[in-house]
């Protein structure tokens, strides 16, 4: 990764760390975002008793942790490796593959341009930063809105970083999924369950997906441009059914599934 980030990394954050020394009770690694050292205690490794800390970490292995404790007037990062969940794993990969292909696009620009690569990436970045979260964020704003202006560019490098990007990069949706449980004791209970599912789906404008899992619960999906949208939709859709179920000698609970 060209960029790093400067200064420490807040508590509970995740980062990307190479594993650099396995020791008997602890394992040292570097935060790859940050270029700074950190400590993981081997009661951080895995939950339960460990009898070999190799047979979960290994030198030049590539892990997601959690900031525990940062003490920035000794250098000290502690971290841990068990407390993060396999979704936020897998959020925390897909991001930083995301943070690659936005560097891989602005490389091609760069050697097409006859532009010192490594300068146009960071001059890039610092303008971008100021208003979007990520490179990334940015590259998928300009995918669906006339944002391409806000790189502050000559028009020959815009016109050009936008082509690449729109080559590139696709517009994306993200996904919110859960248990919507169901009840009525209403004389006509099963017919109630389904005209509450029926206003789920059209609160959710063709976005909610509805299946049967058994015992009265569904499971419900949404899918959406981002999570803002999703959020609502879902909202909105499960609200609607079990308001109506609540009208009808009935009760309904929404649990979402875990990320």
């Amino acid at each position: 990764m060209l960029l790093k980030k400067e200064g420490f990394p807040e508590e509970d954050e995740l980062v990307m760390c190479t594993v650099t020394k396995v020791q008997f009770h602890s394992v040292f690694v570097n935060l790859d975002e940050y270029n700074k050292g950190g400590m993981i205690h081997i009661s951080e490794v895995s939950p339960g008793r460990i009898r070999n800390i190799r047979d979960f970490v290994k030198e030049t292995k590539k892990v997601v942790c959690k900031v525990l404790r940062i003490n920035s007037d000794r250098g000290h990062i502690d971290l841990s490796l068990r407390r993060v969940t396999d979704g936020q794993r897998r959020k925390k990969v897909d991001e930083l593959k995301q943070q690659q292909k936005s560097e891989k696009i602005l490389e091609f620009v760069a050697r097409d341009l006859k532009l010192d690569g490594k300068k146009f990436f960071l001059d890039v970045s610092k303008t971008v930063l100021e208003k979007y979260d990520s490179l990334y964020d940015f590259f998928q704003s300009v995918v669906t809105e006339d944002v391409i202006k806000d790189a502050k560019l000559d028009a020959k490098t815009e016109k050009v970083l936008e082509e690449a990007i729109k080559s590139r990069i696709k517009e994306v949706s993200v996904n919110i999924e859960g248990k919507l449980k169901l009840t009525s004791y209403d004389g006509e209970g099963i017919e109630v369950v389904k005209e509450a599912l029926k206003k789920a789906e059209a609160k959710g404008m063709n976005s909610v997906s509805i299946k049967y899992l058994g015992a009265g619960t569904y499971g419900i999906s949404v899918e959406a441009k981002d999570y803002k949208q999703a959020e609502k939709i879902v909202k909105d859709a499960t609200e609607a059914a079990i308001d109506h179920v609540s009208k009808h000698d009935g009760s309904g609970e929404f649990v979402r599934a875990e990320s």
